[in-house]
Parts: C-alpha cells; structure tokens; sequence
C-alpha cells in the first residue's frame, strides 16, 4: 500500500471517546495541521447517501445546457448564492481562469438572529432539480455539525476553552459548493483545472472527488496527490485559522491538476464545504500564538473584511 500524503484521523475518537481517546485525537489533529494544514477524516458523521443523492442531483444540474444554468446566477453576488459560469474564478496571483463551474449553498438563519439575518442573501432555487438545492441544505447542516466537533478540538489544541469557536461560527457565513471540472476538450490555456491557491476560511470540509488530481505543497516544496479513500473527508486548514493562530497552523497551498490525456473526456465533481465565522469575529493573532521566534505577523481584521478583500483578489468581487 502507497504511503498516505496525509494523515488519518477518526472523529468518533473525539465526539464519542474517553478522556484519553479525545487528547489522542486532539493531538493527532492539531500536529497534522500545524506540519502540514491537510488531514483525513473518518467517521465524520456526515451522511453517506446524503453525499450520494446531492452528488448525483448536482451532476444533473451541471449537465443542463448554459443558458439553463445561467439563469440561477445571481448578479451582484460575488457567486456567493446560485450558480457561477465557467472561467469566472482565478487564483489570486493567476491571470488564467480555473476551469470550472459551480453552485453555492449558504447560511440560512432560523432562530432570529438579528444580527446576521440581514447580511445573507436568500439561496437559490432550481426549478428543473429541486432536490439539488434541498438536499444541498441538508448537506450544509451536517457539514457544520462535524466543522463544530473539529474546531472543538482546535481550540483545545489552542490551549483555548473548547467552546472558543461556537458562537463565532453560530449562523456563520459558511459556503456550500458544488464544483463541476467538465471534459476537457482542448489544450487548455493553463495545464490545470484550479491553480494553486489556498482557501479564505478556517476550515474546509471536502468529500472525496469523482476523480483524482487534488494536490498538496509539502514542507519541501514537493507536490503530494491526495487519494481520499472512501467514506473520507480532507479537511484543511483555511487563511482565517492560520491568520488567527500567527502562522502556528498551516494553510496549505493546494490545487487541482488535469488528468492524464486519457481522461480528458471524464468530467470531474467535488463538494467543498468552506467554514466561515460569523463576518463580526477579530482574526488578530491569539496572544498564546505570538511569541519572540513568531512575532505577530497581520495587523487586526474581521472575517467579514477578509472575506471581501479576497473576493476582491479572485476576480467574485468588483
């Protein structure tokens, strides 16, 4: 058996453990992500036919012709609700958009939260695949219940409460996103479907891939594939995280490569879950993280000036 790029880590240990089990698996989650920001997940919680039917349901959307889809993308959005058309996202230092479509899924907020209510535009829905969008939601709530359980156990990491996270990402502005690679039908302008970026948020939550081509950056500067095994989730560590813990966690630079030429003609699916805090939290560096070797390294910000700065640099935001 190849030697796995990424750890592996079972969740279960942390939510259902004993005393020892729960410090095991915060050990184990912390380190990956302090030496390299990319871990796998198992016994996540997350359901395995929820994953199956929204998969399926998205691969309907994304096979409609363009002028179907193009009528659930939502101007003035910045694609953060409904569908977002081919070649429109770029890596922030790439001049060459990546090669995929997608639809986002957001927070919808029940309880009344008066704060937030207002700063989340409505999700969108698809009249020819209803269940697309429903079962995107349903998707979206168990995403969050396992990024809740993992930053549980990040903060005790931290050396913080265990709670630090929870009303921070309580109606947060979390993404869903089903991502569509289609066959590539062309020598492409750039040898690579998304260019090496890292993410915006804290955490990311993906379910493996309809096909390879995820990469990693090691520590030596060398590319690692990462092969989900099934039932698996790859969780990294997002810009908003490493910022908050002045560099001490890693957010790893990653991208998606193209297949082999063989299989240029397979289209390629992946469901990223982006856990976002709420757009009020501070992202200054925790003070157990600043130390006379790692000064602090950003000045203060709010996830919510972040988020809209990055939006800006990948081209979503005018």
């Amino acid at each position: 058996m190849s030697k796995r790029a990424i750890p592996l880590v079972d969740l279960s240990k942390f939510v259902k453990g004993n005393a020892d089990e729960r410090a095991a698996f915060v050990h184990e989650l912390g380190t990956a992500f302090h030496e390299i920001g990319f871990v796998g997940v198992v016994n996540h919680g997350v359901p395995k036919q929820l994953i199956q039917d929204f998969y399926a349901a998205a691969k309907t959307f994304f096979a409609f012709p363009e002028e179907v889809k193009r009528k659930y993308e939502v101007a003035g959005l910045a694609g953060q609700r409904g569908y977002t058309s081919f070649g429109k996202e770029h890596a922030k230092q790439s001049l060459v958009a990546d090669l995929k479509e997608f639809f986002q899924i957001g927070q919808e907020v029940t309880d009344g939260d008066v704060t937030v209510v207002d700063d989340y535009p409505p999700n969108v829905e698809v009249d020819e695949v209803p269940d697309f969008p429903a079962l995107g939601r349903q998707l979206y709530k168990a995403f969050e219940a396992s990024g809740a359980h993992l930053l549980k156990a990040i903060a005790l990491f931290l050396d913080l409460d265990e709670g630090y996270f929870d009303a921070k990402i309580h109606n947060g502005n979390s993404i869903l996103r089903a991502i569509h690679y289609p066959p590539i039908t062309q020598e492409p302008a750039s040898a690579i479907r998304a260019e090496q970026h890292e993410d915006i948020n804290l955490i990311t939550l993906l379910v493996g891939a309809s096909a390879g081509g995820l990469e990693v950056l090691d520590m030596n500067n060398e590319w690692l594939a990462v092969v989900p095994e099934s039932d698996e989730i790859v969780i990294n560590v997002g810009d908003m995280l490493q910022r908050l813990t002045n560099n001490y966690l890693k957010s790893t630079t990653h991208r998606v490569v193209n297949p082999p030429r063989a299989e240029w003609h397979l289209p390629r699916l992946s469901i990223p879950f982006f856990l976002h805090p709420r757009s009020e939290m501070d992202l200054s560096g925790l003070a157990n993280c600043v130390t006379a070797e790692r000064p602090m390294a950003y000045p203060p910000i709010t996830a919510g000036a972040y988020l809209s700065e990055r939006l800006r640099e990948i081209g979503l935001k005018k």
